[in-house]
């Protein structure tokens, strides 16, 4: 029999001694070799494939458990014919072996997740003109990016995120003309961003957040990059002002330009991206404007036409002005994802997260991601709007650090959906709606330091919050706040009120209502009582009615 085609057939827990030996004569034709997702152990690096796999395209170990270094053999005296090696997901504790370069025909190559360390070798970048995908993320490599990188002239994919790659980006970036993604983020680079990046004009990602990058943004023409789908520059060093050539990008599905030091205002043709689904600029020296520019400040409403949109981070900024109502109608937040039709499992954006206990969480992509709108430490004030409870797919709301006043609209009740409800040091009044104990999914809960009075409502959701989230409201009262609430005076004080309006009433209506009530009086008694005084006939019949009816009740 002659073999084309291994595929997972060894037994679990196999070392990888044994699944080399194992392979004989018959596999000369072998073109596939597929070993991924087993518990296959051991170090490669001892390990020499037969010559006889000369025929060899496929090699696909990831899934495993794999030790030691990536072997170079696999290049050096197989197959030419190699286009695709997989070690992605394995336990490797060593560096990727210089002599990959060898492989003229190879395509694809993915080692993510899989604990590697070292240099990324230099002979990659002469390998071949064909290398499409070249796939790193999350392991410990280090050094700089080389300017070799320009010899892949088909690469499309480009991942060494969440690795110690240091130093600048290659200048000459931009001649990477077949680009799609760039993702390099959560790495040690510095300097510029290339402005020649914006020459790759087939890039549907660019992930570079997360590294110590600087330079002016509002240099950068994005008008090019017609596919693109998500930017993120967040947590780098960028100054300047956000392009108005980026809102020309109208597949945008994702921006995130936050904790840098950007400044300036949102632009109304922000509303053109119609795919926009996540929205973040949070911690910079921003500002925003209404349609006209002429007022600076406020969240402009025509942010809540966007009909995809269903996460907006906007925190510790400049932003001042109320919350606008026009906000509580967006779509992706009112009907949910039937509304935008958007396909969230599509957006893969790592998203980090601090939330209050102080840790902080990742989620791997915009579909883990619960929509939020976080507008916490700014500037805004008035009142919270009824129109919140329209929301109902809202699940995180943090407003804390601002100064908005009035009641806690009840309507918040409505909003099924709500885990994180953050109203922290404002100037809110009035009582806790007992009607929040609905919210059967809320887990957060912080309303501290406002001006609220009143019982806390003693539900066991409420009482499962710390104190914490309470405290600094000198008039709430409750066994969460160990503070015995006062028992109202209903006489002296309600009932009193109420007597006195109705006292009031009485004393204001008008006395044309006495004398209707007169007439009525004279009118029935003279229409039944003057006929049968003035005429006999009609009295002595109603008498005798009355006889009748006598008779008729003693006889029952």
């Amino acid at each position: 029999m002659v073999l084309s085609t291994i595929w997972s057939y060894l037994p679990k827990g196999s070392e990888s001694k044994e699944v080399i030996l194992s392979l004989h004569s018959e596999i000369s034709h072998l073109t596939h070799f597929n070993l991924s997702h087993n518990s296959l152990y051991g170090s490669l690096d001892h390990i020499q494939l037969p010559l006889s796999l000369n025929r060899l395209e496929v090699l696909d170990w990831s899934y495993n458990a794999f030790s030691g270094s990536i072997p170079s053999y696999i290049c050096l005296h197989s197959s030419p014919l190699i286009w695709l090696l997989d070690f992605s997901f394995n336990n490797f504790n060593g560096s990727i072996s210089p002599g990959l370069g060898k492989c003229s025909k190879l395509r694809v190559f993915r080692a993510g997740y899989s604990n590697l360390t070292g240099l990324l070798p230099e002979d990659i970048y002469n390998a071949t003109t064909s290398l499409e995908e070249n796939e790193l993320p999350s392991n410990s490599i280090y050094g700089a990016i080389s300017d070799k990188i320009v010899n892949l002239t088909a690469l499309n994919t480009f991942d060494l995120s969440y690795n110690h790659f240091s130093l600048v980006l290659p200048p000459s970036l931009g001649k990477l003309s077949k680009l799609k993604f760039l993702v390099l983020d959560s790495n040690n680079l510095e300097g510029p961003l290339p402005p020649s990046l914006m020459n790759c004009t087939k890039l549907v990602e660019i992930r570079i957040g997360a590294n110590s990058l600087e330079g002016d943004i509002s240099t950068f023409n994005f008008s090019k990059l017609s596919q693109l789908s998500k930017l993120d520059l967040a947590v780098n060093l960028l100054t300047g002002t956000v392009p108005r050539s980026l809102y020309s990008c109208k597949s945008l599905k994702a921006i995130r330009l936050g904790e840098n030091d950007l400044e300036g205002l949102i632009q109304p043709e922000i509303i053109s991206l119609t795919s926009l689904s996540f929205l973040s600029f949070s911690f910079n020296k921003r500002q925003l404007t209404n349609v006209t520019g002429a007022v600076k400040g406020p969240i402009p409403s025509w942010l809540g036409t966007l009909p995809r949109l269903h996460s907006i981070l906007l925190a510790s900024n400049q932003i001042s002005g109320g919350f606008p109502k026009e906000l509580c109608r967006l779509p992706m937040l009112v009907h949910g994802r039937a509304a935008g039709q958007v396909d969230r499992n599509q957006l893969e954006l790592p998203i980090f997260v601090k939330p209050e206990d102080g840790d902080t969480i990742q989620y791997s992509s915009l579909s883990l991601f619960s929509p939020m709108i976080d507008l916490s430490n700014n500037n805004m004030s008035g009142s919270i709007p009824s129109e919140i409870g329209q929301m109902q797919f809202l699940s995180k709301w943090h407003l804390s650090f601002n100064n908005f006043s009035g009641d806690i609209p009840h309507q918040i009740s409505n909003l099924k959906n709500l885990k994180v409800l953050d109203l922290f040091n404002n100037h809110l009044s009035g009582k806790i709606p007992a009607s929040l104990t609905f919210l059967n999914l809320l887990g957060i809960f912080n309303v501290s330091y406002n001006n609220l009075e009143g019982p806390i409502t003693t539900s066991i959701q409420f009482q499962s919050f710390s104190a914490y989230a309470f405290e600094g409201n000198p008039k709430l009262c409750g066994a969460l706040l160990q503070k015995e609430c006062q028992p109202r005076k209903v006489i002296d004080g309600d009932e009193k009120g109420k007597n006195q309006d109705v006292e009031n009433a009485y004393q204001n209506q008008n006395p044309w209502s006495y004398i209707s009530i007169v007439l009525g009086f004279i009118t029935g008694f003279w229409g039944v009582s003057g006929p049968l005084m003035l005429k006999k006939t009609w009295r002595n019949a109603y008498f005798q009615y009355l006889d009748n009816a006598k008779n008729k009740c003693k006889n029952i």
